[in-house]
């Protein structure tokens, strides 16, 4: 635990940067007068860069120094978080937010390959709950402290970056004097190529799922160029993949069965992970027009409930060395509490709303982590970097992909919903302007306000019943998996199939 204590803090503070702008998101776009296009991608750019970065980092630690790398990045995550609290335009913030990302995709990756560096797996169930319990207080407490940042005028938005700084000051300290980790010997060998390919090609994939259907249309010659161009930058790195020396993402991990089915219940689980957070803050925020801080505080249950199965279930699996049950009961539990998310409305109480969320949380405390701990269980301690942050990529493109098309959705639906109850109301159709800014719902006449908070009320709930099948896919996969036994050490022999020389 001394060992992994700046790991910890340094994890905490940059996914803390991902959900402290939660419910001070309202507020941040309003200031800087953003569109509800600007508002999915100060969230979406976060993850885009942590996805994008998370190969090359996860290879980097199989290369080089690992301690130096943890290191590389939380100053990344310290240089966006200065320049995202200077910023003084939504293009400016979205690029910082990228820049942050960068950082905070190292951080990911490289706790994952650090703890499966001085950990044996049957150990990491248990120190991975500690992980899956910081993701979940950052989680809980960034919703938080953003509301209360935005509601003190002392303070303002951009405290929401700056107060990043001094926690990831002291991960620093903790991380230079506290950690070791044993340094490599092979020799570096870095591919370039790929990690260029790989991220460019995941980028305009992702950027056509985000912008499509509202900047442009699905069938347009937009479309047209960034699918064709994400899909032949990647059809590209394959070809590289295959033949350099180290590849990024090496393409002898896709012969294990289970690591590839990993992969896939990664990505339908974070879906769900990373875009809930951000549907509830919308829901509770401009559905039922409550305060950030009051939005922060009605989201307990989630995180709650995410943080104590992370705990509980871990130090079980580390005891038991069995992990197949916890994980399929996870789907059903995130299954179920989705389901009844979908049921609720605008003027559904926040007790209620909160019981809902209690087994998407449960659900996603068995299962996020510990997908993680079984795609490592079966990877070569000379692949564990790739290994680990090859799942992390997926989960985090899942949970990328999941914010963008949700709220796409969202966003659509708001509008028909919208523009039906001005009708219906005698209102005039442009009493909220073109429909593209985020509505300042006190800035509105009661019975616009009205309108919006039924559309958003409406809107929500109909999101979460669109992730139900991705769970479905999680459930089947995860049931295909055959369970073996966790390692006992961190010696693990490599593949009998070595990378080209």
């Amino acid at each position: 635990m001394r060992a992994i204590s700046g790991l910890l803090v340094g994890l905490f503070v940059s996914m803390l940067s991902t959900t402290i702008v939660t419910n001070a998101l309202p507020t941040i776009m309003a200031d800087l007068h953003g569109s509800a296009t600007g508002y999915t991608w100060v969230v979406t750019a976060h993850l885009l860069a942590m996805t994008a970065s998370m190969p090359i980092w996860g290879k980097l630690a199989d290369l080089v120094d690992k301690k130096r790398l943890v290191q590389s990045a939380l100053g990344v995550f310290v240089l966006g978080s200065v320049l995202a609290g200077l910023a003084g335009s939504p293009g400016m913030l979205i690029a910082c937010r990228f820049v942050q990302g960068v950082g905070g995709g190292g951080m990911s990756a490289l706790v994952q390959v650090a703890m499966g560096a001085i950990i044996p797996a049957r150990d990491r169930g248990r120190y991975n709950g500690y992980v899956g319990a910081t993701f979940a207080v950052a989680t809980v407490t960034g919703p938080l402290v953003g509301g209360l940042v935005v509601d003190a005028p002392w303070l303002g938005w951009r405290w929401c970056f700056y107060l990043s700084l001094p926690i990831a000051a002291l991960a620093g300290v903790l991380i230079q004097r506290t950690l070791r980790l044993p340094v490599g010997t092979r020799e570096v060998s870095i591919d370039y190529a790929g990690a260029l390919l790989i991220s460019g090609g995941a980028c305009c994939l992702l950027i056509w799922v985000s912008l499509a259907g509202g900047a442009f249309g699905w069938a347009s010659a937009q479309t047209g160029w960034l699918v064709g161009g994400g899909v032949l930058l990647l059809a590209v790195a394959v070809a590289v993949e295959f033949r350099v020396r180290e590849p990024m993402i090496p393409p002898r991990l896709f012969r294990d069965r289970t690591l590839v089915l990993c992969v896939v219940a990664a990505f339908c689980i974070g879906t769900v992970m990373f875009s809930t957070p951000v549907m509830l803050s919308q829901y509770f925020q401009l559905g039922q027009g409550r305060s950030p801080v009051i939005s922060g505080l009605l989201a307990v249950p989630l995180v709650g409930a995410m943080a104590y199965a992370s705990l509980h279930v871990g130090r079980v699996i580390s005891r038991s060395g069995r992990w197949k049950r916890f994980l399929v009961l996870g789907c059903g539990l995130v299954l179920a509490g989705l389901l009844l998310l979908g049921l609720v409305g605008p003027t559904t109480t926040p007790v209620l709303v909160g019981l809902a969320m209690v087994p998407v949380g449960l659900g996603l405390g068995l299962v996020q982590q510990n997908v993680i701990v079984i795609a490592q269980n079966t990877a070569p301690l000379a692949d564990l970097g790739a290994a680990s942050a090859t799942v992390q990529f997926i989960r985090s493109l899942g949970g990328t992909t999941g914010v963008a098309v949700l709220g796409a959705l969202i966003a659509h639906r708001i509008t028909d919903l919208t523009a039906a109850g001005l009708a219906a109301d005698g209102l005039p159709v442009d009493a909220l302007g073109d429909g593209r800014d985020i509505p300042d719902l006190d800035a509105l006449g009661p019975p616009v306000a009205s309108v919006v908070r039924h559309a958003y009320g409406t809107a929500v709930p109909e999101a979460f019943l669109s992730a139900i099948p991705l769970v479905v896919v999680a459930a089947v996969v995860i049931l295909l998996i055959v369970e073996t036994p966790l390692r006992t050490t961190v010696r693990v022999e490599p593949t009998a199939d070595p990378a080209p020389r």
